[in-house]
């Protein structure tokens, strides 16, 4: 549900015109794009990009004006990864979203080709980089695949957490960090 999620608050911000940006460490540019449009079919004027880590080599291209894409060549190469976030949000920014979204799914990917300590310091740079770019950033990560160790150093890169759950009335959400006191869980 966390990848959904993910996809869905960027697709929200497409649909009032902000710019949009998704990393992805496990399917190509290809799926992430082909979901995409799913999610905003009908809206006009889409900047959107895509830095797949999962790809050969290492380039850029502008397929279709408004679409992005920026190949790595693994999920642990935190510097080609950054290099291409970069390079996305400067064309996002040419093509005029001087706001927008980004999703990074998943951390927990990276945290297989890197140590914890290495991602915490890519997050917090890469959050701060987006906090002066006018972009929100959303990363996901699989709470039930790491210690408890390593998710509070990642927590500490973010402003706050969305916690998703599943009951028997469906999947729940609830926000902690944002405010004073975690939301109240809601159905999603």
């Amino acid at each position: 549900g966390k990848e959904n999620l993910a996809k869905q608050i960027l697709a929200d911000g497409s649909r009032q015109g902000e710019g949009a940006l998704v990393v992805s460490t496990g399917d190509d540019a290809e799926n992430v794009i082909t979901d995409y449009r799913d999610r905003v079919s009908g809206s006009n004027n889409i900047q959107f990009g895509v830095v797949d880590c999962r790809a050969e080599g290492d380039s850029s291209s502008e397929s279709q004006p408004g679409l992005y894409v920026h190949h790595v060549s693994s999920p642990g190469d935190l510097t080609g990864i950054g290099i291409g976030i970069t390079k996305c949000l400067e064309s996002l920014h040419g093509g005029g979203a001087d706001r927008g979204r980004v999703a990074l799914i998943s951390l927990s990917t990276m945290l297989t080709y890197t140590d914890r300590e290495t991602v915490f310091k890519f997050c917090h740079v890469l959050s701060s980089r987006l906090d002066a770019a006018g972009y929100i950033g959303v990363f996901t990560i699989d709470t039930g695949a790491h210690d408890e160790q390593t998710l509070q150093v990642i927590k500490q890169a973010f402003d706050g957490l969305v916690e998703i759950r599943d009951t028997d009335a469906g999947r729940e959400a609830r926000i902690l960090g944002l405010t004073d006191a975690p939301t109240a869980w809601a159905a999603i």
